[in-house]
């Protein structure tokens, strides 16, 4: 904690070695989570770069409610959710496509069966881990945005509800059925990893 004070000591003084050390602090952990909202290098390290422009610009009114690294993260999260609102939308195929169907009783049409882990489970987990973000990325943004931010991200449902401009029911409704649709679209490859 001592450390943060003094560097945003240094970047309430426009210390350029502050905000060097800032940005190299930060900077890996921002284009993370603007790559996995973005889905594309460019316009990530573009809301990186307007995430820190904005946070230098606004740093005298940071009065340390919570962590900096915390503050410019959703900073950077909102930079992403505004390039993605002003990105020309792309058409979506709708999240009724993933959801598993019912039959009349409530029952499963195809029953999710049990995903097995074989005893080369750690030669595969890079293989299963870009097969479950193409998975994510198939999502509609939407639903996407939700299950990132909550599952991959960590926010709470409220901060996310809030980041996203949603309810906090909306954001658990979408949250459920993004995370059904991505256990229907994940359950084929897993099916046949397991027969």
């Amino acid at each position: 904690m001592e450390s943060e004070g003094k560097l945003l000591d240094g970047l309430k003084a426009g210390e350029p070695a502050a905000f060097e050390a800032f940005v190299q602090a930060q900077g890996p952990r921002l284009l993370a989570v603007t790559r996995r909202l973005l889905r594309n290098d460019e316009d990530a390290r573009d809301a990186v770069q307007d995430a820190f422009l904005s946070a230098f610009k606004s740093i005298g009114g940071f009065e340390g409610a919570s962590r900096l690294g915390t503050w410019l993260h959703r900073i950077a999260i909102n930079a992403a959710l505004m390039k993605l609102r002003t990105r020309r939308r792309k058409p979506e195929r709708s999240i009724e496509e993933f959801l598993p169907t019912y039959l009349d009783d409530g029952h499963h049409v195809d029953r999710p069966q049990p995903w097995a882990e074989s005893g080369e489970a750690g030669a595969i987990r890079a293989e299963t881990r870009q097969l479950v973000r193409s998975s994510i990325d198939e999502l509609p943004e939407d639903y996407r945005n939700v299950l990132i931010l909550r599952d991959i991200e960590e926010l709470d449902t409220a901060e996310t509800a809030e980041l996203l401009g949603i309810s906090i029911g909306a954001a658990k409704v979408r949250l459920h059925r993004a995370r059904q649709a991505l256990r229907t679209i994940l359950d084929p490859h897993f099916r046949e990893s397991a027969a």
